[in-house]
């Protein structure tokens, strides 16, 4: 069963390999469902769709949840091991699309790329002169909040553009980058505060007025995460003030619902999630997450199991 359309590849891939039941499409969801749970025995998701308890309970027969996408926050977990459900996601296979996205939010916030273009579209180089000056990557010390594998590709692309590279993680890493014991701490001693950490309830509002002080007025925050992981109303409020220098923010707590608020400010950078939409890793995505689903269907063990 299908949660949501899929990139048009990935689902045709798909509806080869088995009979595809397209919960999307239903007018009436409990109906659909009803009719066709009891032969369902894997789900394909993406993204905030996931699979809640509800949706869980209600295939009774379910095997396998296959997630596109790193993040699990949108699944029962704890369900999904009751069950003995198998829960797959498809890690690495993104890694260096979104570090690529994370670091042009880096260099979109500090070199204010998208206040610079609206600036010369309106026609204000003209007739007011240049735009106020930016800032610049190299020298600048990043700190990466969550030093998984987007985090460790996200510190590589830091480094070739001269920044200083430290970081924050549950616990510490073999690696050649200072560790800060807190949130905290890795705000105070950067200049741009990157998270990279998981979503869920034990990072929601990781990211507060404490952190933020820390950082302050001349840190900029970039978000590639979650957006539960930051105290929104918040964060508006210290850009608004100035009490940071930016942020640029790929993901947000309500979406695609935005607070507009962010859409006012002059000095925030937006992207609607979008962090791994390419062709070239959607498509490698998709294909890891139709490998497993066949892995389990042929008996054998499942690529990249998170439960």
């Amino acid at each position: 069963m299908l949660t949501i359309g899929l990139y048009a590849p990935v689902q045709e891939q798909l509806e080869k390999s088995f009979t595809c039941h397209r919960l999307y499409e239903a007018a009436d969801r409990d109906a659909f469902l009803k009719k066709h749970a009891p032969n369902v025995r894997a789900l394909a998701t993406f993204g905030k769709w996931g699979a809640d308890k509800a949706l869980i309970a209600a295939l009774p027969t379910l095997e396998i949840i296959a997630n596109m996408g790193v993040g699990v926050d949108a699944i029962d977990l704890d369900e999904s091991k009751r069950r003995g459900i198998i829960v797959t996601n498809t890690p690495d296979v993104l890694n260096d699309c979104v570090a690529e996205t994370a670091m042009s939010l880096v260099l979109n916030v500090l070199h204010r790329f998208p206040q610079c273009e609206a600036y010369m579209r309106s026609g204000y180089w003209a007739t007011r002169g240049a735009p106020p000056l930016a800032a610049e990557a190299k020298g600048k010390t990043l700190g990466i909040l969550g030093l998984g594998r987007i985090g460790v590709a996200v510190a590589k692309l830091g480094q070739a553009f001269g920044m200083k590279v430290r970081y924050h993680s549950r616990s510490k890493k073999k690696v050649p980058y200072p560790y800060d014991s807190s949130p905290e701490l890795l705000g105070k001693n950067s200049d741009v505060l990157l998270i990279a950490t998981s979503g869920g309830e034990q990072t929601r509002f990781l990211v507060n007025a404490k952190v933020l002080d820390a950082l302050g007025p001349t840190g900029y925050l970039v978000n590639i995460s979650r957006g539960s992981v930051i105290d929104e109303p918040v964060l508006i409020r210290y850009l608004k003030e100035g009490r940071i220098a930016g942020a640029g923010l790929d993901v947000f707590e309500n979406e695609p619902d935005v607070n507009p608020e962010f859409f006012a400010l002059q000095n925030a950078v937006v992207y609607p999630h979008v962090g791994s939409a390419t062709n070239e890793t959607r498509l490698a995505m998709g294909m890891l997450q139709v490998d497993n689903l066949r892995a389990h269907f042929s008996g054998k063990p499942v690529l990249t199991r998170v439960v």
